[in-house]
């Protein structure tokens, strides 16, 4: 029996928690917070009477570390579920380790305001000691470490798919397919298609910023910085064809390449269609991806923040998503003193997403892994204090789970490589 506190109301976050509810016998009680609790009501109607998970709602403000405290004081959880904005990763763990509770997540931190002068200044520094220069890494909650495992907390970091799964399928081609592996490619292909001109597959902010960054990749020890959407590549996905995609920085090779240190080259690919990228480019171009305020009318207004209430809501976009996503990892190395090539990698339908839990796949290839991983949690299956990513985990209850919860894998031991 375990209680849980979920924070976050959104796409992401509403698969997750149907997906608790189907392990009730796990998720005994459920509390899903957010700023908005209408959301969290209207989704606690919907699920009422459909599962044996006993299911409460609660206002809070993830911005305000007091307001967390007093949330988790109340509830009592045995774990926090951080499904909402990465921009809030720091004050909700602050939250959990004042008050002795285990914390997960789906993507690291990152900040909301990156023109800030002060933030400015510790980013540059950063971007000199790590080598490249995305808005996001690992590093801040990496600082929490010590903090966790002095107060023997676990911090599960980045429990999605990319990060996430593509983390515990290079864990499990580490201890069952090579002896020593020398290149990762991940791959991510959203074959998809919702109908709009323009729309974004998860948070447009997040999503934005992500896309528009410089790509990186990690080579011989060292990260290499290469301008946005500069590598190019085309690749025949089962089950969704023949798809342009991109080199991206990406979070987990930050991680991978601290924990598997003897592996030459890692690299992050994503499809994208010529229309997204001409939409985002004049997007970039404009100033509608900035984060600095303008005043306007009297009004200070976030031009990407605008953006956000102008695109379509990303948890609206299940019933018109058709198409097929696959996600996953080539592998080259060695095994018994031979070369070998293996791919491990899921194909998800949108549809049959939707038909599920009423959602797209972009949000159920995230959603399932966050309630996969709460359940190596609250099952003691992962459990050593401190802040971990998930390959410093055993990969097999991990991906045993996804396998029965609507991820399966499936392997490719011929796969055909990416240049």
């Amino acid at each position: 029996m375990s209680r849980v506190l979920i924070i976050g109301c959104g796409g992401v976050a509403s698969v997750a928690i149907r997906k608790c509810c189907q392990v009730s016998e796990v998720f005994t009680d459920i509390c899903i917070a957010s700023r908005t609790v209408e959301k969290c009501d209207r989704l606690a109607q919907a699920l009422a009477g459909k599962t044996k998970t006993r299911i409460t709602t609660a206002r809070v403000d993830a911005d305000s570390v007091e307001e967390v405290k007093d949330l988790i004081r109340s509830y009592r959880p045995d774990l926090v579920m951080n499904i909402a904005l990465p921009y809030q990763d720091l004050t909700i763990m602050d939250a959990c380790l004042a008050c002795g509770v285990n914390y997960m997540d789906t993507a690291n931190y990152e900040p909301e305001n990156t023109d800030d002068p002060a933030w400015r200044a510790v980013y540059e520094k950063r971007c000199r000691e790590l080598g490249f220069s995305a808005y996001f890494d690992y590093s801040w909650q990496w600082a929490y470490r010590e903090k966790f495992e002095k107060a023997g907390l676990t911090a599960l970091l980045g429990c999605g798919f990319d990060p996430g799964v593509t983390q515990a399928y290079c864990a499990y081609a580490a201890k069952h397919e090579f002896d020593t592996i020398d290149t990762i490619d991940i791959l991510d292909c959203n074959g998809g298609d919702h109908g709009y001109p323009f729309a974004t597959n998860f948070n447009p902010e997040v999503n934005l910023r992500e896309v528009s960054a410089p790509g990186s990749y990690w080579e011989n020890g060292r990260w290499v910085e290469v301008p946005a959407m500069s590598i190019k590549r085309e690749y025949n996905f089962a089950e969704v064809g023949k798809k342009d995609m991109y080199l991206l920085h990406h979070e987990e090779i930050e991680s991978l390449a601290a924990n598997f240190p003897g592996v030459r080259r890692i690299r992050f690919f994503m499809t994208f269609g010529q229309s997204y990228l001409t939409h985002m480019k004049c997007l970039e171009d404009v100033g509608m991806l900035s984060t600095t305020p303008v005043h306007f009318e009297g009004v200070d207004i976030v031009p990407i923040k605008f953006l956000k209430a102008l695109l379509p809501d990303p948890a609206t976009l299940g019933p018109r998503t058709v198409g097929k996503t696959n996600i996953g990892c080539i592998f080259t190395g060695k095994k018994d003193g031979k070369d070998k090539t293996f791919c491990i990698y899921n194909v998800c339908d949108h549809q049959a997403c939707y038909r599920e839990v009423e959602s797209q796949a972009i949000s159920y290839t995230t959603g399932v892994p966050a309630m996969c991983g709460a359940l190596m949690l609250l099952t003691g299956a992962w459990n050593t204090p401190g802040v971990h990513t998930v390959e410093e985990f055993d990969p097999d209850p991990f991906l045993d789970a996804l396998d029965r919860y609507g991820l399966p894998r499936s392997i490719d031991r011929n796969p055909v490589l990416v240049d």
